[in-house]
């Protein structure tokens, strides 16, 4: 098992740590320092017992305050996936119709013979005034 001496407030402690863990050691060590700095910076000097309460207590309001953070935002995430979910359950909408006009044979013929008549007169008018 790892010994290692960390710093907390100016102060080097003896401890040691699983195989593997001297990193997430040193972290947790540098967070708790971080905390005994403040209070050595307002306070000044205090027992070390007293100093890493208040430092651990410090560490432990802000931990309890991102714990809050997390359950609010998995709060929201829970209302935001049940919206979704609800979102695409829903049926789809009904195509929407539309409707065209559908021209009756006898129109069509009737069309198509108008046009015949109309190139029979066209010709008819070419002949006259070519000759």
């Amino acid at each position: 098992m790892p010994e290692l001496t960390i710093q907390i407030g100016g102060r080097g402690f003896d401890v040691s740590c699983q195989e593997g863990e001297e990193a997430f050691l040193h972290s947790a060590a540098k967070l708790l320092d971080d905390e005994a700095q403040v209070l050595s910076d307002q306070i000044g000097r205090m027992p070390e017992s007293r100093m890493l309460l208040m430092a651990g207590l410090m560490l432990a309001d802000k931990a309890a305050g991102t714990d809050d953070k997390i359950k609010a935002l998995e709060a929201k995430l829970a209302e935001v996936e049940t919206e979704l979910r609800t979102l695409r359950n829903m049926p789809q909408p009904e195509p929407e119709r539309i409707e065209v006009a559908v021209v009756p044979p006898s129109v069509t013929d009737t069309l198509a013979e108008i046009a015949a008549r109309a190139e029979a007169l066209a010709s008819v008018i070419e002949e006259k005034s070519a000759g």
